[in-house]
């Protein structure tokens, strides 16, 4: 049976047994001495007896027991640290080896700040809590009040529900400092040498409120700055990486794109029959293609080498190197200006040769204009492709859009004029380009066009053909249909797109026939006009120009 005495420590009562009381008075005393002479030894003995009777309430709660015990006294003076390691530890001496505490921090507890505050101190207890500026909470928080006003709401919540440090350990507990003697000693020290910080900028805390605004102001810019200055670098890095990605994904699909072209690519079919694939032989396309590969390979790959060096900071390729790839980038850059300019010399003369074909007149003064669908093919194409052993006298037709020269619809181009004469002709003018004069006129030469008429059908080909083993060199064909005056021309669909200064869709929209496959024209004194059905159509007053203009040439008929 022990004796239990009752203590009242800055107004809480403790059961306490008289050998727990006796250690306790005794460690009190030591603290009382060690401080007496501490610019306010009250006020930091009172801070550590709360502390105290804190740690006491704890014990009691968590052991579920109404009296404080001698041991639980000497937890308590464990872990504040005794009096006299506290004296070693100042005095510059080794500390005891057997030492029951440190000086380390120790887990941060969320208060609201009442020392640094603009309103109640949540930002700062956030900061203090997350061990960084306060301003970059107070900017979140203003910046967050522009999205509905949440920055607002968060903080009037935090503002209730954040308790607010009143103590000395509470502001010691938010800032994570040891709640022992040391702690206590340290954080009083520092609000003296914060007290005399402020005595000595008293003048500046003395100056007007603008002033003061406006070093806020500098202040938030200035952290802004900061931040965006990392953020930047950040950003940076990022853009950086993708840039990367980017550019190898580019070099993969040079490299892919290059070896398609091999594997795909020769004279009969593949890339060597488009622009501008057709205008130099295989052998001078194969170099032009290695060296514009390198051209667009090597600057990727020096972004890539720069970009790496920007965002690992490391040299990744030596001087030998780089310089043997700008030399090699050089070098292809030459060789593509070398047949760029030598291809070009291919199209500096231009020839040009007609032939006239007579048509056969209709009976009605009706031509209708339409498309050849047969395919016409060489002797070499009729062998290469078996036509008379496998297809007999099967029709092969020319439906679809390939072509062995580039802009089929840009090569050959059809005009309707009036003919002076009843016998209507269709003159076929040929052109090309070449080194000279002589060139140019052979590589015209070097086409053919297919033109078949049936009756008062007038079909033509989708294509101007030229031989196999010349090269592109601009080859055209202009038609010029020429028919009697006030003879009618139905112009379909397909053709159109040949025929020059011509719409079929436009004639149609205005006779209200938007899905007709052709039109019908009629050749005029100003050239062919549309044929406007004045019966079912309203006439606008442009629409009835155009009716009284053929109205005229039929009378005239």
């Amino acid at each position: 049976m022990n004796k239990t005495i009752i203590i009242n420590i800055n107004g809480i009562v403790f059961h306490i047994e008289e050998d727990a009381y006796e250690i306790l008075k005794s460690y009190m005393t030591d603290v009382q001495r060690h401080f007496l002479n501490s610019a306010d030894s009250l006020e930091i003995t009172t801070d550590i007896e709360n502390r105290i009777a804190e740690m006491f309430n704890e014990i009691l709660l968590r052991e579920g027991k109404q009296v404080v015990v001698e041991q639980d006294v000497k937890t308590v003076v464990e872990q504040m640290g005794s009096v006299e390691d506290f004296e070693i530890e100042e005095d510059g001496a080794k500390p005891h080896a057997q030492q029951a505490f440190n000086y380390g921090s120790e887990h941060r507890r969320l208060f609201r700040d009442p020392d640094d505050h603009l309103v109640a101190g949540v930002c700062s207890g956030i900061a203090n809590y997350f061990d960084f500026n306060p301003v970059w909470v107070r900017l979140l928080f203003a910046i967050t009040v522009a999205f509905a006003g949440t920055g607002a709401i968060l903080y009037a919540i935090l503002w209730i529900v954040v308790p607010k440090a009143v103590t000395r350990a509470d502001r010691m507990a938010m800032k994570g400092q040891k709640l022992d003697l040391q702690g206590f000693k340290t954080n009083f020290e520092e609000e003296l040498n914060t007290v005399k910080g402020h005595l000595h900028n008293f003048q500046n805390e003395a100056r007007p409120f603008v002033y003061k605004t406006r070093d806020f102001a500098g202040d938030v810019f200035s952290h802004f700055g900061n931040f965006l200055g990392g953020a930047g670098r950040v950003m940076g890095k990022l853009v950086a990486i993708a840039l990367i990605a980017s550019a190898f994904a580019g070099i993969i699909a040079l490299v892919v794109l290059v070896i398609s072209a091999f594997a795909y690519g020769n004279r009969n079919m593949g890339i060597y029959h488009m622009f501008p694939f057709n205008i130099a032989d295989q052998h001078i396309n194969n170099i032009f293609i290695v060296c514009a590969t390198l051209m667009g390979i090597i600057p990727l790959l020096a972004i890539i080498l720069t970009l790496i060096h920007y965002v690992f900071r490391g040299n990744v390729i030596n001087r030998t190197a780089g310089s043997a790839l700008l030399m090699t980038w050089i070098i292809a850059l030459s060789i593509v200006i070398y047949y760029t300019a030598k291809t070009s010399a291919d199209f500096k003369e231009y020839a040009s040769f007609s032939q006239t074909i007579n048509i056969k007149p209709s009976a009605d003064s009706t031509y209708y204009l339409k498309l050849n669908d047969i395919k016409f093919l060489t002797k070499e194409d009729s062998v290469r492709l078996r036509v008379k052993e496998d297809f007999g006298n099967r029709v092969i037709l020319d439906d679809d859009n390939d072509n062995n020269m580039d802009m089929p619809d840009k090569n050959i181009s059809i005009y309707v004029e009036k003919s002076d004469v009843k016998q209507p002709v269709l003159v076929e003018s040929f052109s090309a380009r070449g080194s000279d004069y002589q060139e140019a006129l052979y590589n015209a030469r070097g086409t053919n066009y297919q033109f078949k008429q049936e009756g008062n059908v007038l079909k033509f080909n989708r294509r101007l053909e030229k031989q196999i083993d010349r090269l592109w060199r601009a080859q055209r064909l202009h038609l010029t249909l020429r028919i009697p005056l006030n003879s009618k021309v139905v112009i379909d669909g397909r053709v159109e797109r040949f025929v020059r200064d011509i719409s079929v869709h436009d004639c149609n929209e205005i006779n209200k026939k938007e899905n007709a496959v052709a039109a019908i024209f009629v050749m005029t004194d100003n050239g062919l006009q549309c044929k406007v059905d004045t019966v079912v159509i309203p006439q606008t007053p442009q629409q009835k120009a155009v009716a009284d203009s053929v109205a005229k040439a039929n009378a005239n008929q």
